[in-house]
């Protein structure tokens, strides 16, 4: 693959001023071309790129036996059951996967600062004493809460927490050395954002999705189930929401990208690693662009993928 594939894409960046960090595109058999504006080697928050990371945890869990998406959130956590709020009960795994838990806060209900620095609090016994004011399983809202909570689900089953769960499972087999990962106040990682990686790390997550679940020869998770995350889209297409890349629909803790058949782990600032299985390609960005993130997405559909 040849550098100048880059090239266009490397001048819009220049031309609108888009705060893009590195670049890294890869094919499915490994051919692959990056550029840096920063040192490769700095570790960037993926902000909510780590929501599919948790995603894979759970498809793990599924291939191993421990947990089925339709399994009820409320059954993991028994200790709360008196607590919740009516309707947290009908809450299952893929509606937290879908975004789309009937609980209509982006946390918990209570101010950010309050909920971030809560030292008594259990944020999963904050989670269910949200009241249900959606249709769980039909109203997408975008929610860390969500996110979170398949987090400590995965720790429920695994009796290791999310980061440690995923060490010999997915980072280690992936080259992925020491991952740090931001918990909450109790020392769970977040799981909705906070993770840790390279451009380069972060990259490996498409080459894996791309190639069925494979990398480097070894099966990180199944096919059945990737095919579930990109396939089984939820409608995001909220009121009021002219975005395209918001409105595309919304898999298993990834979005579908409005280029077709494209889809994307997408964080905060421009934190993007789109796959793209009809190119058989992967491009991946770490940035901080706080104005325009979106427009480094069409900069790639446009000035990368008709060069592939």
């Amino acid at each position: 693959m040849k550098s100048s594939i880059l090239d266009q894409f490397r001048l819009t960046v220049m031309e609108q001023h888009l705060n893009v960090y590195a670049i890294k595109v890869q094919r499915a058999n490994g051919e692959n071309v990056s550029h840096s504006w920063r040192w490769s080697t700095f570790r960037e928050c993926l902000y909510s790129g780590s929501k599919t990371f948790t995603s894979i945890a759970v498809g793990i869990c599924v291939d191993e036996g421990r947990l089925r998406v339709t399994d009820k959130v409320l059954d993991f956590f028994p200790e709360y059951r008196e607590i919740a709020s009516p309707g947290s009960e009908a809450i299952t795994l893929r509606d937290l996967l879908h975004m789309a838990s009937g609980k209509l806060e982006f946390w918990f209900g209570e101010p950010d600062e309050q909920v971030l620095n809560a030292k008594k609090e259990d944020w999963a016994e904050l989670f269910f004493r949200v009241p249900v004011t959606g249709e769980p399983g039909k109203t997408f809202f975008y929610s860390n809460a969500c996110t979170y909570m398949l987090g400590r689900v995965v720790e429920k089953v695994s009796g290791q927490n999310l980061r440690d769960f995923l060490v010999p499972r997915l980072f280690t087999p992936m080259n992925i050395f020491n991952p740090q990962w931001q918990t909450c106040t109790a020392g769970h990682p977040i799981a909705a954002t906070g993770l840790y990686l390279t451009t380069d790390e972060y990259s490996r997550l498409g080459l894996m999705m791309l190639n069925g679940g494979v990398y480097e020869g070894t099966r990180i998770v199944s096919e059945n189930y990737l095919q579930s995350v990109s396939g089984d889209i939820l409608d995001n297409n909220t009121p009021g929401n002219i975005e395209p890349e918001g409105t595309a629909g919304y898999g298993y803790q990834v979005w579908r990208c409005s280029h077709p058949g494209a889809y994307r782990a997408d964080g905060m600032f421009g934190q993007y690693c789109v796959v793209f299985p009809n190119e058989q390609a992967v491009v991946t960005v770490t940035s901080h662009e706080e104005k325009a993130a979106n427009d480094i997405l069409r900069a790639i559909y446009r000035d990368i993928i008709p060069r592939l």
